[in-house]
């Protein structure tokens, strides 16, 4: 707010001085706040890279089996168990989202009711990469979902640390320095009046004085 626009008072030149006193432990309590994210997306990173590197590993290892699978069977017989699987079983998938350090993230779960159900494929027409690969099922998608989590996290973290560390320069660099020239410039305009107030109520003492001595003459 420009000082223009407030009239320069003393009741005003506490209100901004108040304003600014707010403002700097505001910026303190953010720049608090960053540094404990700062923390928070180190400590979160290594999980992060973790769970990438177990997720991709077992992704490959997945799409070479399927390959494999492919090869040995063949196109038709490997679309068809995939489609017979798709009628077997029915994946569920929910997410909720909760709140953690005053975020919000998402916790994944997933569910393959595969109890008391047989493999939609005949063992001895099928290939082993096939076996390998389905036993290597669950294991990517709780890579899938672990990955998916953490990314999520470390995004969430991201773009908080971007909105705090805009409203810290916000503070720092417009909002505290306008208070500042405000203050100096409403507190010179105060001394400024109560000089010219002072120099006014002298004139008029002595005014009054010259007055009381002709009068007395």
């Amino acid at each position: 707010m420009s000082f223009r626009a407030i009239k320069p008072t003393k009741t005003n030149l506490m209100n901004l001085q108040k304003r600014l006193r707010f403002a700097i432990k505001g910026e303190k309590f953010l720049e608090l706040k960053r540094e404990q994210l700062m923390d928070q997306i180190k400590h979160h990173w290594s999980d992060y890279k973790k769970s990438q590197d177990t997720f991709f590993h077992l992704y490959r290892e997945s799409l070479i089996k399927l390959h494999q699978s492919y090869k040995e069977m063949g196109k038709r017989d490997l679309v068809l168990i995939s489609e017979m699987s798709r009628i077997q079983y029915k994946p569920v998938v929910n997410i909720r989202q909760v709140k953690k350090l005053g975020m919000t993230i998402s916790e994944i779960d997933f569910n393959l009711d595969t109890i008391n159900k047989l493999p939609a494929y005949n063992f001895e027409n099928s290939s082993h990469f096939l076996d390998n690969l389905i036993l290597k099922g669950r294991e990517f998608f709780d890579a899938l979902i672990k990955f998916a989590e953490q990314e999520d996290i470390i995004i969430n973290y991201a773009l908080n640390f971007k909105k705090i560390n805009r409203r810290i320069n916000g503070l720092k660099n417009n909002i505290i320095p306008s208070l500042k020239l405000d203050i100096k410039l409403i507190r010179e305009m105060i001394e400024e009046i109560d000089r010219e107030n002072f120099v006014r109520l002298k004139k008029t003492k002595d005014l009054i004085k010259k007055n009381k001595i002709k009068m007395v003459g």
